[in-house]
């Protein structure tokens, strides 16, 4: 029969192995509480760990819970055996959990028979960070110190990696908790939902749509598509005294050049054929709100100057008709297309042009606010967690890294998919660099080569991606080099001898 010490030097060696391979804590932890249970019978393991800077403890990864069960195991310091274990430092055994007034069995998983229960702090910098427990068949009380003892030395072996992941997600943490402060500060002042961002590009805009929210003027919105022009559009008018009246939006140019007149003005019945009835236009719908004429600069000269004539007077006919019908509309146009060169050859008429332009706004490109990047990453990955009943945590070091490095042509509404996507498609809670489209994974069609120019030397390449494997180590584990050593396999020599040959700097990747 194998004794006791190799079986212990076998789940060490297994679990060596699930480190070197599993990233992500969920599925190391899985695989941890896997072989302890197959190699030494110990059920029901938990991994609870500490949000920073508060004294509860959440249950991060187990085994033989269902999400519900999990979702109630939430301690704090000093409650139950779990939040003594977390408040003391010090691991605790119970023989028989029937018997101890302490075991609150908050995840209400483990049944009314005898079993032992053995609970060990994680600690990292000698501070506890979180908890591993495992429950225990009992009535082998000879064998339950050695248990301990040897729970003890995984904690202690998984006690870095835990670290690193509980940092990961604290900075979500702090992601997420800066974000909701931003759209809070927003709300107050113009009530748009999901209008993020923090660059100075953005606070520039802000500052716009608060001096002119609450006025008459009309405003051009400028800025490539998908930059969010309509939900600038409506923070003006959810930020002006017609925020109860109606917001009408309108596409000029998706609609046809014969029909547009008819959506803008409305008919009478039968100024042509197939008008049936007489119908009101977007106008007079509009009356006492705002219409948002959406890409203005695709409508036709015949609309531009009936458009000009309803900016200049408020008033109008419908189509076929003879009766002069006057609004009190505010309007708002936007355009991604470049009015000055319109106006040069002809297309857009410069008169219309300075009756829009009254107050401007410019839209920058997200490419231009990359600080925004992933404020807007996390406002999507909570709207759709919520749409597609999805948990996703957070995103990893790998699609952020990814996400900076990208130019997005399709800007914000081109991120959103990308997210949509990536959340559909994430298995373990977690956004990796695999869940983002393609476009995203290569240098060609990102223009992020790592390389300084096309038919670069083999020793370049290898140097170039040999510096983003040890950067990323560094960056996984805060500039120690010799965690790194550890996470690729090496000794702390070799990793040393190529940090300096390569030129990086581990302090600059130190918390």
């Amino acid at each position: 029969m194998e004794n006791r010490e190799s079986v212990e030097l076998r789940i060490l060696y297994h679990i060596s192995q699930a480190m070197a391979h599993r990233r992500e804590i969920s599925t190391l932890f899985q695989e941890v509480f896997d072989i302890l249970e197959k190699e030494m019978g110990m059920s029901y393991g938990t991994l609870t760990l500490r949000r920073p800077d508060t004294d509860v403890l959440f249950i991060e990864a187990s085994r033989g819970l269902t999400p519900a069960e999990r979702a109630r195991g939430q301690y704090r310091l000093g409650e139950g055996i779990t939040g003594s274990v977390a408040q003391s430092g010090k691991p605790e055994v119970v023989r028989d959990i029937r018997n101890d007034s302490r075991f609150l069995n908050r995840t209400r998983a483990r049944k009314e028979q005898a079993t032992a229960f053995i609970c060990v702090p994680i600690l990292h910098q000698r501070q506890v960070i979180g908890t591993m427990s495992i429950n225990r068949p009992a009535g082998n009380e000879d064998a339950l110190p050695k248990d301990l003892d040897f729970l003890m030395i995984v904690a202690n072996l998984l006690a870095e990696a835990v670290a690193s992941i509980r940092e990961q997600i604290h900075e979500q943490d702090s992601l997420k908790a800066e974000n909701e402060r931003l759209r809070r500060q927003l709300g107050d002042r113009y009530q748009p939902h999901n209008l993020v961002g923090n660059s100075k590009e953005m606070r520039s805009v802000y500052d716009q749509t608060a001096q002119v929210a609450d006025s008459m003027a009309t405003v051009l919105i400028r800025g490539e598509s998908g930059t969010g022009k309509e939900l600038v559009a409506r923070a003006i008018h959810f930020g002006s005294s017609r925020r109860k009246n109606p917001f009408i939006s309108v596409n000029c140019a998706a609609l046809p050049e014969n029909l547009i007149e008819s959506e803008l003005f409305g008919h009478e019945k039968g100024a042509f054929t197939g008008a049936a009835q007489q119908r009101r236009g977007r106008f007079e719908l509009a009356n006492s709100g705002t219409l948002f004429l959406d890409e203005i600069g695709d409508i036709t000269p015949a609309v531009q100057v009936r458009l000009l004539r309803v900016l200049q007077e408020r008033c109008f006919e419908r189509v076929g008709g003879d009766q002069t019908i006057s609004v009190n509309v505010r309007v708002i146009a936007a355009t991604s297309r470049n009015l000055e060169d319109a106006i040069r050859t002809g297309r857009f008429r410069e008169d219309l042009y300075y009756r829009l332009n009254v107050f401007p706004i410019l839209l920058p490109p997200l490419r231009e606010r990359r600080s925004d990047i992933l404020l807007l990453a996390d406002h999507f990955l909570q709207k759709y967690n919520a749409a597609y009943a999805k948990k996703v945590k957070r995103i990893s070091t790998t699609a952020i890294n990814m996400m900076m490095a990208y130019h997005w042509p399709g800007n914000v509404r081109e991120l959103e998919n990308c997210v949509e996507r990536a959340v559909l498609t994430s298995t373990d809670d977690v956004i990796h660099g695999y869940s983002l489209p393609p476009s995203l994974q290569t240098s060609e069609a990102t223009n992020t080569s790592l390389l300084p120019e096309a038919g670069a030397s083999l020793q370049t390449m290898v140097e170039s991606f040999e510096r983003e494997i040890i950067v990323d180590a560094l960056k996984r584990h805060r500039g120690i080099a010799a965690a790194a050593a550890r996470h690729l396999q090496t000794t702390q020599r070799i990793i040393n001898y190529r940090i300096r040959h390569l030129g990086i700097e581990p302090r600059d990747y130190r918390q």
